[in-house]
Order: C-alpha cells, then sequence, then structure tokens
C-alpha cells in the first residue's frame, strides 16, 4: 500500500484509512480481527468520531477491544473529530475541550494525533477554537488539526484565528458522488448541471494550501443511498467498467474504487467505513493499482460524468 507524507504535519501515513464508525456492535474479536486485517494490509491510520455508536460508543469499543503497546501505539495515527451533538453543531471552547478529554479516555491513549471539526458550525467563533486548539496541543493532547465538510471560505475564517495548520479535510468522495472533481471538468459550460460549483473549488484550494483530503464514503452512490458496487440497476455501465479494469490489474471492483480516487494528483486518503476485513484488503491492493489518463476518464464517464 502506497504510504503518504502528509503536508503540514511531520506525519507519513497509509492513503487507505480505516474508518470505525460502525464497530459498536461488534465483538471485541471481531473488532481485533477487523484492525489485524487492517495492519495487516498495511493501514497505519484510524479514523473515529465521538457521535459514532452513540457518544463516543465506537472510540470506547476500540479501546476496550484493542490493546496497544507503546510501540503499535507509535506506529499508528488515530484521528478522531469534534463539533456533532443531538441535532446541533458546537465548535465551542468549552466542547472543544470536553470532547477531547473524553476521546482519549475512550480511546485509552494519552493524545490524538489528528483532529478534525466534524462539520461546519454556524455559529463558530474562530477565537475560540484557536484558545481550545493552543490548549490541546501545548499540552500534548493533541499532535495535528484540520476540518471535514468545511468549504475554502470557512477554512480561511478559521485560519484567521488559528495558530496550527489545518493539515486536513474531510469530504465526500466516490466515483458516482463525484462533484468535488467534476465540477472542474465541466467548468463554464453553463449547459451542465456537473459544471455548478456547490463547494467553492475545495479541490484546488486544499491543493495550493497543502490541504490533505480525506475521501469519505468512498463506494456510496450518494449521499448514504447505498454502494454502487455491484448496483446494475443503476449502475451497469460503470459495473461493467470497474470489472474489465479490475481483471487487467489483478484486482476486484472495490480496489479499482479506491484506486481511482488515489489516482488524482491531489493525494487523497481514502477512508473506508467498512467492518469487512476483505473489503480492506482489497481496497489496500487498490492502492497500488496506477490508472492510466485513459482508464481513468473511462470510469469517470461510465459513472454518468461528462467529459465535454
Amino acid at each position: 500500500m502506497k504510504t503518504l507524507e502528509l503536508p503540514q504535519t511531520d506525519l507519513t501515513a497509509s492513503d487507505v484509512v480505516v474508518g470505525l464508525m460502525r464497530i459498536n456492535d461488534m465483538s471485541d474479536e471481531d473488532i481485533r480481527a477487523l484492525y489485524a486485517a487492517s495492519r495487516d494490509a498495511g493501514v497505519t491510520m484510524f479514523d473515529h468520531a465521538p457521535v459514532y455508536g452513540g457518544w463516543h460508543g465506537c472510540e470506547e469499543r476500540f479501546g476496550a477491544a484493542v490493546t496497544l503497546s507503546a510501540s503499535e501505539r507509535s506506529d499508528i495515527v488515530l484521528q478522531t473529530k469534534v463539533g456533532i451533538r443531538q441535532g446541533y453543531f458546537d465548535f465551542s471552547y468549552e466542547h472543544i475541550l470536553e470532547s477531547v478529554e473524553e476521546s482519549l479516555t475512550a480511546l485509552r491513549t494519552d493524545s490524538i494525533d489528528v483532529l478534525l471539526l466534524h462539520r461546519p458550525d454556524a455559529l463558530v467563533e474562530p477565537d475560540e477554537v484557536a484558545r481550545a486548539f493552543d490548549e490541546l496541543h501545548a499540552a500534548g493532547k493533541v499532535h495535528h488539526f484540520g476540518v471535514s465538510n468545511h468549504t475554502p471560505g470557512q477554512v480561511e475564517l478559521l485560519r484567521r484565528s488559528v495558530q496550527q495548520p489545518l493539515a486536513f479535510n474531510q469530504v465526500q468522495l466516490s466515483i458516482t458522488h463525484a462533484n468535488v472533481i467534476a465540477q472542474g471538468v465541466s467548468a463554464n459550460m453553463a449547459g451542465l448541471d456537473q459544471s455548478i460549483d456547490r463547494d467553492n473549488d475545495i479541490l484546488n484550494h486544499s491543493r495550493l494550501n497543502g490541504i490533505t483530503l480525506q475521501a469519505w464514503s468512498p463506494f456510496q452512490k450518494g449521499f448514504f443511498d447505498g454502494v454502487f458496487l455491484g448496483d446494475r440497476e443503476h449502475y451497469a455501465e460503470l459495473n461493467d467498467v470497474l470489472d474489465e479494469v479490475a481483471a487487467a490489474h489483478g484486482v476486484t471492483p472495490t480496489g479499482i474504487a479506491v484506486a481511482w480516487i488515489t489516482r488524482h494528483p491531489a493525494h487523497f486518503q481514502v477512508v473506508l467505513g467498512t467492518t469487512n476485513p476483505q473489503r480492506v484488503r482489497e481496497s489496500a491492493a487498490g492502492s497500488d493499482v496506477e490508472l492510466s489518463r485513459e482508464e481513468w476518464y473511462r470510469i469517470f464517464t461510465a459513472a454518468g460524468h461528462t467529459v465535454p
């Protein structure tokens, strides 16, 4: 599996990240099996959030099931988030500090490698965020910071106050939910819905500022609409192409779905949501596939996107 030197940080991590949002009802044994398979496949980064599995539920399940030695802890990157509460968002100074303390306890660790602001808080006070980040960083409780689902303008507003680099932005991206990429392909084409800029050019803002984009829901058709892999009712052509390209590279269609994202020169990380060790292995294998331009665009158009 490829690894990335993550800009604005001292971190090197796998370009496939295992997200642990669905482990709350798994047994300790199954969680350990998922973790072991991930590590064997080359995964070094694991993604959490307090809202996953109830309040800190999945973090607690991971912390209870996976005993990390000091050396193993130093070999992995633990990422969690802050800001989503029951029915509202909260980037207040008090909530950020409280949530991080609870995450540290749940994960049974002394520090979090990466902390993301989960979804934009309309009532954000950047100076409060900055004060919380300063305290967490000075105390060694959080090493690196970023955001999730934020527009460039929202990032820039935070950067005016926050001293630490905002080194990550986690956004939804899959072959079929690819507006982050597809809009730029059809820029200035007024007759195409694809040309509408829905996110203020997150992609190029991130590349220009050394912000690593993390792709969540990499197999989803849309916003939690189910996966496109194997969906021949709605995506027959795409699945045919994925099957063909996968056979050519000796991987599975899952691997090609990952390779399509990692082929992009923005150097995305792909955040999996699976609890299936085999899908982790297939995804990791896709990380090593280098699609040609022709293959990449063929998959892009088979998913219904336009190349004008």
